[in-house]
């Protein structure tokens, strides 16, 4: 599956979007040698031959910040990134099957008038819609703050899932909740996914927590981590509840998160943004999607959606 990444930031789309083929190539690797009854032929191979490292392909990605892209780049060798998402010129981009990113929530400025895709104009979804008119992915995932439902009395949404109907996908969402998927971060945000034409055997959401939730003895869970630099250096803010080793808060030993459990509380691994100051470090963590909740999302696209060998061109 190739996919496109916009809005990237440093990366959770696409460590998450790994992790879920690594562990969906696992298990279908496992039953086809179950079904051939020879455990001897279970290898590091698709159905079709293609090696598991090139199953999910990111065909390129779209971030502007400085930091962030440097981040993204220690991380992922070899992504093309295309800047700026308003300056993209979709006819350029090569085929991919899956846009995924976490887009900024703006007001639309004739929200509400049913003007449909010309409602979305001047706002960064519009970029979202034009490369979808244009390339026709079979799948999308799209992730944003769970006030989204509610902005602007619920219109912008309407306006969101109108455009995205008007451009031949079905689509549904659910809120999630970070705390559910391993980490804990109480941190709810609305997920949708899209499926062009007949692309999907059956409903992704909804996601029930995954098994992994808040450890067994674990009795808090963090606030939700904020992109503020500002607010991040007040000893109040994000304040997890020290243990004593017998499951009793040390109330007096508060103290604010440090970077790397930032990133932990995300669901990245140790000084995935090392090498940056501490203030970018929060920043980019507060920003950044929970690397497990995707993970989440896209096993279940994988378990839902039409298998890649059977898949036929979409005609535009």
């Amino acid at each position: 599956m190739k996919y496109l990444s916009l809005f990237s930031g440093i990366g959770g789309f696409e460590l998450g979007i790994q992790r879920a083929f690594d562990t969906y190539l696992v298990r279908h690797e496992s039953e086809r040698a179950e079904r051939s009854s020879d455990k001897h032929s279970a290898n590091p191979t698709s159905e079709n031959g293609v090696g598991r490292q090139q199953r999910a392909l990111c065909v390129g990605y779209s971030e502007i910040d400085k930091y962030a892209i440097k981040v993204y780049e220690r991380n992922f060798d070899g992504h093309t990134n295309y800047g700026d998402a308003t300056t993209i010129n979709a006819t350029e981009l090569p085929d991919f099957d899956l846009l995924v990113g976490g887009f900024p929530c703006q007001a639309f400025s004739i929200a509400g008038k049913r003007a449909g895709f010309d409602d979305t104009r001047g706002t960064l979804f519009f970029d979202i819609a034009r490369i979808l008119k244009e390339k026709q992915p079979r799948h999308l995932v799209l992730e944003n703050v769970k006030g989204l439902l509610s902005h602007d009395g619920g219109r912008t949404f309407t306006t969101i899932i109108g455009v995205l109907s008007d451009l031949g996908y079905f689509v549904e969402w659910q809120v999630l909740n970070s705390k559910d998927f391993g980490v804990p971060q109480n941190r709810e945000r609305v997920f949708i996914v899209g499926h062009l034409g007949n692309e999907c055997r059956g409903k992704v959401f909804p996601i029930r927590q995954d098994g992994r939730g808040i450890a067994k003895g674990q009795s808090t869970v963090s606030r939700t981590i904020q992109a503020d630099t500002e607010g991040l250096n007040q000893p109040n803010t994000n304040e997890p509840i020290l243990q004593d080793g017998q499951d009793r808060p040390i109330h007096q030993r508060i103290r604010k998160l440090t970077p790397i459990e930032c990133e932990r509380l995300q669901g990245f691994p140790d000084n995935w943004t090392s090498g940056e100051s501490d203030t970018q470090r929060y920043k980019m963590c507060g920003n950044a999607v929970t690397v497990n909740t995707v993970e989440a999302v896209m096993k279940s696209l994988l378990n839902h959606s039409a298998p890649i060998s059977k898949r036929t061109k979409v005609e535009k």
